[in-house]
This record gives structure tokens, C-alpha cells and sequence, in this order.
């Protein structure tokens, strides 16, 4: 069985002292998830489900976020001791690397492949471009795959340019997340009912209420993509080494195709001496780590996923159908009719920013995790005179945006992105399970995970084992004639 090879030692570097100001510096990781995180579940399928089933549904969104970023923390507290992303740690498991490094290949492209929130996105600009909603009929569906065309292929000029791929994408996530955010506690604020607010925050908390009619796979995936929902929960490691965080520091990052200078990656981590100066420091790190995920990416879930499908359950009748071809763009409709003509137009620019930085996080985390795998796992690859990281990573975002372009054709995008929620779900069953045995074996006692934290793995992959179960059994069950009349 092949292995990896041990890891380097150094000690861990000092992190910046921990005031308001270094805080904006040092984190950054839950800012570019953040961004990839509040679209399709937050503006698509949150409103969708409140719309159809009520408010009460929510509290699923609740405990999906709270197991996630517990696993979130999980799986970077083994970064920040090595400096590699989570796949390194799982690949240094039985039966290996090619084999872990080809089974969350395989299922990173089976969930990210189809770019959905880019269709989602492009249902969005041509209603801002040409006035009126894509018709339901079909008649507008040539002229929306030019429009996802477009969307794709901006995508790909962002990832172009930052020095780092994690810089650019950090740059441009505060961005998108602030104008997202303003936007909508405004609007919350301004324009909803006080009253109506209380009950969709209630719903948020209405554990185990679950109707009768609803639509499996609608709430699984609510379930998976009220946070990240699967790999993109693993490939926080890679945007925290890239950051720098922790012992990320030491082994480089992926460079970007103009600005990098000289930035290079190690495919191997190094780790460092539990020390009374090592363990100080680590303390200090790990507080930046939590202020990152606890209070910037899992409240930003939760802040997301609440002002959205406030914002919807206030304005759209209850029972109207969200997963048509303009589901990114309803909300600015009905914003348009009933509050302020106005809106028409800043709602639609919130819409498209927010399915436009899921679709470029996507994209990324699809490109990084294959890069990362194929980095690690192949030595051919890294003993080639003209092949890099960088150009890996290119090659591969160049391979996948034609990829994409092609299977748009064949789905709509709210279609295309409950099949990816479902596989994201998947995802975290055996994951969790990897992540609490490469945190037991490899770290030493002094940096293992507590037991609630184990507890909490171990229940993550439960509840979405739980999800997946039900999502097959809903889809296998009429073929034998089960639970339908």
C-alpha cells in the first residue's frame, strides 16, 4: 500500500495578538465558504420550502448548520497542525492515498461538476438585461444558456488574478457578502412586519416539525446547503492553508495565473513540538479559527437563511412554486409589485450577487480539491520539469468549464442543484467518520478534539446518513410500489 510521506517538523509560527484589527486580517477562509455557502440554499431553496410548507420547516436549517460547523472546526483543527487540507489526512488512511485521493475526486465533480447556481445566476441577469421574467414555457431557455455562458466565463477571469486563488476569492467574497447583507437587513427592516419576523425566527426552532406532504428531496436539500453542504465543508482546509493560518504558513499555497510571483506548495505538511511557546501560540490561533467560523461563517449562514426567507414568506403567496426557470428572480418581483418599484432592480443585483458568489466558490472548491488530490496523491505529476501547481489548477478549471458548458443543456437549475445538495449530504457520512479517526490517531493527545466534539462528528454523519437514506427512499420506493398509493 502506497503511503504518504511523513511529515517535516518546525515549530508553529506566532500568530498576529489578537485585537479587533488583526482579526480582519488573519481570517478570511469563512468569508470566501460565507460566500459560496448563502446562494442556492439561502435565496432558492430556503424561500422555496417556507413558501410551500411554511416557516416551521427552518429548524432544520438550524441543526444542519450547527452539525457543519462543528465538522468545519473538526476537520481544520488537523490543518492547523500540519498544514495540510483535510484530503491528506483522510488519504494517510487505510487503504490509502489513491484510493481516498480517487473516492472524494469522484464524488467532488459527481456534486460541483454541473455548475447549477451559474444556471441559477444566469435566470437572474437576463431578467435584469431583458426586463421580464424567463418564461415558464421554455421560449426564453436558448437565450438564458448564452446568458450562463457568461456567467461561467467571468468566473473563470476572476480566478485569473490575486496572487493567491484563496486572495482574490477572499477579495471578492467581503465584497459580494457586504452588499448582500446590507441589502437585505435593509429591507427586512424596512419593509416587513415586526410580527412577521418573530414567527419565521420561531420557525427557525420548531424542532421535528415535519408536514406530511413535503418534498424530500426540497429538505434535503435545505438540510445539506443551509450551511456548505460536503465538499465544499472539506475544502475549508485548503482556502485556511492558503490563508496561512496555523501551520498552513509553512507549506506555500496555489498561486494565481498573473500577480503570483513566486508562491509555491508542498504537497507535505510539517507539524510542530507540543512546547509551553507552540502551545501558547496555538491557543491564539485557534481563537481566530473560531471568530472565523463560529461568528463570520455559521451566524452568516443563519443571518442569510433567515432575512431570505423572511424577505420571501412576507411578499409571496403561500404555495407558490419557486423551482421554475426564474427561481433566482422572484424575490425582486414581488419586492417590485408590492413595496417599491425601486427594488425591481436592487433586488435583482442582490440575487445575482448572491448566486454569483456561490457559483465562483463553487467553482474554485471543484478545481482546488482535484488540484490538492492529484498534487498529493501522484508523484508523476509532481516530479514533471513543466507541470506545477498553478498550471494543474488551470488545466483543470480550463477541462471543467467546458465540462460545464455542455451539461447546462440538459437541467434546470433548481433541478441541477437539489441532484447536487443530495450528493453534498452524502458527503458528510463518511467524512465525519474519517475526520474523528485522523484527529484520534495522528494529533497528539494535547490537540485532540474534546468528546462532545467527537460526539458531534459522529452525529453529523448520522443526521445526513439519515438525509440520504431518505432521499433514496423516496426516489426507489415507487418503482416497488411502496408508501404511494
Amino acid at each position: 500500500m502506497t503511503k504518504l510521506p511523513a511529515w517535516g517538523i518546525d515549530d508553529l509560527p506566532e500568530p498576529r495578538p489578537l485585537t479587533v484589527g488583526n482579526m480582519f486580517k488573519v481570517i478570511g477562509p469563512g468569508a470566501i465558504l460565507l460566500a459560496a455557502s448563502i446562494g442556492g440554499g439561502e435565496w432558492l431553496i430556503g424561500p422555496a420550502i417556507a413558501v410551500k410548507h411554511g416557516q416551521g420547516l427552518m429548524w432544520i436549517a438550524t441543526l444542519g448548520i450547527i452539525l457543519q460547523v462543528l465538522f468545519n472546526l473538526e476537520a481544520i483543527r488537523y490543518t492547523m497542525y500540519t498544514g495540510e487540507p483535510i484530503y491528506s489526512g483522510i488519504m494517510r488512511l487505510a487503504p490509502g492515498p489513491r484510493f481516498w485521493g480517487s473516492f472524494y475526486a469522484i464524488l467532488c465533480v459527481a456534486q460541483l461538476g454541473v455548475p447549477a447556481l451559474g444556471a441559477a445566476c444566469a435566470s437572474v441577469l437576463f431578467t435584469m438585461v431583458m426586463g421580464h421574467l424567463p418564461d415558464k414555457d421554455g421560449a426564453d431557455a436558448a437565450i438564458q444558456l448564452y446568458f450562463t455562458y457568461g456567467v461561467i466565463g467571468l468566473g473563470v477571469m476572476l480566478l485569473l488574478f490575486g496572487g493567491t486563488v484563496e486572495r482574490m476569492l477572499e477579495w471578492a467574497s467581503w465584497a459580494m457578502v457586504t452588499y448582500i447583507f446590507i441589502f437585505l437587513i435593509t429591507v427586512n427592516i424596512f419593509f416587513i412586519e415586526p410580527s412577521h419576523s418573530g414567527r419565521t425566527l420561531t420557525g427557525f426552532f420548531q424542532f421535528l416539525n415535519i408536514p406530511k406532504d413535503v418534498d424530500v428531496l426540497l429538505l434535503a436539500a435545505l438540510a445539506t446547503t443551509a450551511g456548505s453542504g460536503g465538499i465544499g465543508n472539506m475544502t475549508i482546509t485548503n482556502w485556511v492553508r492558503d490563508k496561512g493560518m496555523g501551520m498552513g504558513g509553512k507549506v506555500g499555497a496555489i498561486p494565481s495565473a498573473f500577480g503570483s510571483a513566486h508562491v509555491q506548495l508542498s504537497h507535505i505538511g510539517k507539524v510542530f513540538p507540543i512546547t509551553d511557546q507552540n502551545m501558547s501560540r496555538w491557543r491564539t490561533w485557534w481563537k481566530y479559527v473560531v471568530i472565523d467560523q463560529m461568528w463570520l461563517w455559521a451566524f452568516g449562514c443563519f443571518l442569510g437563511m433567515y432575512l431570505n426567507v423572511n424577505l420571501a414568506s412576507a411578499i409571496i403567496p403561500p404555495g407558490t412554486d419557486l423551482t421554475g426557470p426564474a427561481a433566482g428572480a422572484f424575490q425582486a418581483q414581488y419586492m417590485a409589485e408590492h413595496w417599491w418599484r425601486g427594488l425591481w432592480y436592487l433586488g435583482l443585483l442582490n440575487g445575482f450577487w448572491i448566486l454569483f458568489s456561490t457559483h465562483l466558490g463553487n467553482t474554485d472548491v471543484l478545481v482546488r480539491t482535484v488540484t490538492d488530490i492529484v498534487w498529493v496523491a501522484s508523484d508523476r505529476v509532481r516530479s514533471s520539469k513543466t507541470l506545477h501547481v498553478g498550471k494543474l489548477y488551470y488545466g483543470l478549471l480550463l477541462a471543467f468549464t467546458v465540462w460545464g458548458v455542455v451539461v447546462v443543456h440538459f437541467a434546470g437549475a433548481m433541478t441541477l442543484f437539489q441532484i447536487l445538495a443530495a450528493i453534498a449530504g452524502f458527503v458528510l457520512v463518511p467524512a465525519g467518520i474519517q475526520i474523528l479517526l485522523v484527529n484520534r490517531r495522528m494529533l497528539p493527545p494535547e490537540l485532540r478534539p474534546s468528546w462532545w466534539r467527537q460526539a458531534a462528528l459522529v452525529l453529523c454523519s448520522c443526521f445526513y446518513a439519515i438525509v440520504t437514506a431518505l432521499v433514496i427512499w423516496d426516489k426507489v420506493a415507487p418503482y416497488f410500489q411502496i408508501g404511494k398509493s
